[in-house]
């Protein structure tokens, strides 16, 4: 019997398959035989991580994409021009991001046009604000998951999880890691809150010094309790966790996992980024240090393919100029544009 949520790509060029579970969300990259593991997808990314728009009503101190309620939506037709080259282009999976995606005007529509006309799985994170019972609904149908980014008030949090889970939704929690939240992290593993064990996995993700007030001071490294925190990760939970590929170089310097479960960055090799002003980046926090390629009808798939914004970010993950040390296989020096997040005993 066919399974109608699956979804094989075939990449003979390449040497290699995707098989994709639009119901779980599973996705395994599969090597033709006597072929190597592809390093990136020359058809186009696999995930696109789209901000459909730059208001938020929390303006968060921290924000990487200094969001805030002036902030602009994306107009649906430029959305549809974007969702339309994914289908081509065998996309699939899209992040919704923002700013805070569930109160764009139209997102309702944007999910029933990216999972109904392109069948392409939207998931979407959320402050925890504007979940209304139409937003319920529409994620319910639509979406693979939801993430709620999990920051004080964490009651906040809660109650937006609790509303998610009670309607049957994979929902996740998104926990940045700072030098300051490090301490929360490591009292939530130690005490679990009742939520996590409720959610479908909390997802840590390391804090990088952009946007609306950098600070190096947060930066992860910079915290002596590090070493303890990924220790506890590395402890059975009534709950699933995991991490940003931000988060490689201390994943694979204080933890014991096997590197078939790790994956090193992505960016410009099986994901990229579109701002709400419709410009195309190889990874959301680029915005911030390089220029944007504006889009065009017809441009995504040269641009991945062939622009230097995006050719440039592949060779740098090549050729990252770290010292070599006994992790360099798993890690490959961690992120190559923001060296300052890594955890290397060097860095």
């Amino acid at each position: 019997m066919v399974n109608p949520s699956l979804i094989i790509n075939q990449y003979p060029n390449q040497g290699y398959k995707v098989i994709f579970n639009q119901k779980t969300g599973l996705l395994i990259r599969l090597e033709n035989k006597n072929s190597t593991e592809p390093f990136w997808c020359e058809n186009g990314p696999e995930l696109i991580d789209i901000s459909i728009t730059n208001w938020c009503d929390r303006e968060c101190g921290f924000c990487y994409k200094a969001s805030a309620r002036t902030g602009n939506h994306m107009e649906i037709s430029n959305y549809r021009k974007i969702i339309k080259q994914a289908a081509q282009m065998k996309v699939l999976q899209v992040a919704l991001g923002g700013g805070n995606p569930n109160q764009h005007p139209e997102f309702c529509d944007i999910l029933r046009m990216t999972r109904e006309e392109f069948n392409i799985v939207p998931s979407y994170t959320t402050n925890g604000r504007g979940i209304n019972a139409d937003v319920l609904i529409a994620s319910k149908k639509y979406c693979g998951a939801v993430a709620v980014s999990a920051y004080e008030p964490f009651e906040e949090t809660f109650v937006a999880s609790r509303q998610l889970i009670d309607q049957g939704i994979r929902t996740n929690l998104h926990f940045i890691l700072t030098s300051k939240t490090i301490g929360t992290a490591i009292q939530w593993l130690k005490n679990p809150p009742v939520i996590l064990s409720q959610v479908n996995a909390i997802i840590f993700l390391n804090y990088k010094p952009v946007g609306r007030n950098p600070n190096p001071e947060l930066l992860l490294k910079n915290s002596q309790d590090v070493p303890t925190f990924f220790r506890l990760a590395q402890e059975k939970y009534p709950f699933k966790l995991g991490f940003d590929s931000c988060s490689i170089s201390g994943i694979t310097r204080f933890m014991n996992v096997s590197p078939i479960f790790v994956e090193r960055c992505e960016a410009s090799r099986f994901s990229m980024y579109i701002s709400e002003d419709m410009k195309m980046y190889p990874c959301s926090f680029m915005a911030n240090v390089i220029e944007g390629v504006p889009i065009t009808e017809e441009n995504i798939r040269v641009t991945w393919r062939s622009h230097v914004s995006f050719t440039r970010i592949r060779e740098l993950l090549i050729t990252n100029n770290c010292l070599k040390c006994s992790v360099y296989d798993t890690c490959f020096g961690g992120c190559p544009v923001f060296k300052e997040i890594n955890m290397c005993p060097d860095n």
